[in-house]
């Protein structure tokens, strides 16, 4: 009698499973997941910035670095580039709908860092406190 069930469960596509190796998601996982993508997307998440506006509002990030985060989120679809036809050119980044979509989770993981690093901080000072006994 077949009543539907499978005795193996279904297999998921190697290119749409992030734990397989040849899984293109790998590539976005490293790059919104990374410090800086997170906190490119996360300054980008209240509107509109400069380049400049950008850099100081992430602190600690190098106009190279912030550069190379904005060129691949770019090219990710989910930065959007406006370059204003004035002398000298002024060049804003925004998100795009994908981008913003994306902002929510990643601000309810910003979020809980907020409310439980000090508890990680914490849980470090014992793990360290032990291990040299």
């Amino acid at each position: 009698m077949d009543d539907g069930c499978e005795l193996t469960p279904p297999q998921p596509d190697p290119l749409s499973d992030v734990f397989n190796s040849d899984c293109p998601g790998r590539q976005v996982l490293d790059r919104v997941t990374s410090r800086w993508g997170v906190l490119v997307l996360a300054a980008l998440s209240d509107g509109p910035l400069r380049f400049y506006l950008l850099r100081d509002r992430i602190g600690g990030i190098s106009e190279r670095m912030l550069s190379l985060k904005l060129r691949e989120l770019t090219r990710d679809g989910m930065v959007l580039r406006t370059v204003e036809p004035t002398v000298p050119p002024q060049v804003s980044y925004e998100l795009t709908p994908l981008g913003r979509e994306l902002t929510v989770p990643l601000q309810a993981l910003l979020d809980w860092i907020a409310r439980r690093s000090l508890d990680v901080v914490a849980a470090q000072e014992r793990y360290d406190a032990s291990a040299t006994r």
